[in-house]
């Protein structure tokens, strides 16, 4: 069964890898963090060594068995490029991604030095699949702009950058070769403030670059009572989905078979 999840731009989440670190501005009140120690102890559950970092290798294959073809966030809960994620516990990862072809798989990061890196040597090829689309997180302009030439020059079919939490003004952003662009403000008890000035702009600017919009949500300390109008109107704009006919599950048992048995010894 997949996760389904509340995330407005995506259908269901896919978490091979749980936990992460601290790297920026964005990940202060990281509500994967926040979450996942509140089970910190608790044996048995998934989370119950909180937010360590770690490899779930028990979800790898996982959309593999998901026949309904969805969109799916990969790693809700961590980021694939983080530094202690093997470079073929990866690999693995984007293949199980160019196999579930009839899924589309949105990779986001905060680290796309190592993404650029590794679309060189152990996922050279793979980036690019139809239904891969890759993104980074763009939160302010002294960590969160220059991610955005390392992502433009990784090779992919569809390129986004989820703005959220968006914390200051950006300024005119470089949106060559972006195709998809989320805005949304941060949410909980210590929400810093998103000024709508600043979401114009985004706005503005996408259409300027023909660049599809997604306004998420202006967050704050009740999000669902602020709403995701914008001037009066919601945006949910998406790429166009590439994607390939579902195969029968016997086709999707035998690919899952196949990757099984590639499966490499540090996974």
């Amino acid at each position: 069964m997949s996760i389904q999840t509340g995330i407005e731009w995506t259908d269901a989440t896919w978490n091979p890898v749980r936990g992460c670190t601290k790297i920026s501005a964005g990940c202060l009140n990281c509500y994967a963090e926040t979450f996942a120690e509140r089970w910190r102890g608790t044996k048995g559950h998934p989370y119950e060594h909180g937010f360590d970092l770690r490899l779930v290798e028990d979800k790898l294959f996982e959309p593999l068995t998901w026949a309904r073809p969805r969109m799916i966030f990969v790693n809700s809960m961590s980021d694939l490029f983080h530094d202690d994620v093997p470079d073929a516990f990866i690999g693995s990862v984007f293949r199980v991604m160019q196999a579930a072809s009839w899924h589309v798989f949105q990779v986001l990061t905060k680290r796309p030095t190592r993404l650029a890196a590794l679309a060189q040597t152990e996922i050279q090829g793979l980036t690019s699949c139809s239904n891969i689309w890759l993104g980074v997180s763009v939160e302010n302009k002294a960590q969160g702009l220059p991610r955005i030439e390392h992502l433009r020059s990784t090779p992919a079919s569809t390129r986004f950058l989820s703005i959220e939490p968006l914390l200051e003004d950006l300024g005119e952003i470089d949106l060559r070769g972006i195709d998809w662009v989320i805005v949304g403000g941060e949410s909980g008890l210590k929400a810093r403030t998103m000024s709508p000035e600043w979401v114009r702009s985004i706005r503005d600017q996408c259409m300027t670059n023909n660049t599809r919009f997604f306004f998420k949500q202006w967050g704050g300390k009740n999000k669902k009572l602020a709403g995701r109008y914008l001037d009066g109107k919601v945006y949910g704009e998406f790429p166009s989905a590439n994607v390939t006919p579902r195969p029968s599950r016997t086709e999707r048992m035998r690919v899952l078979a196949t990757l099984v048995d590639r499966k490499p010894a540090c996974v």
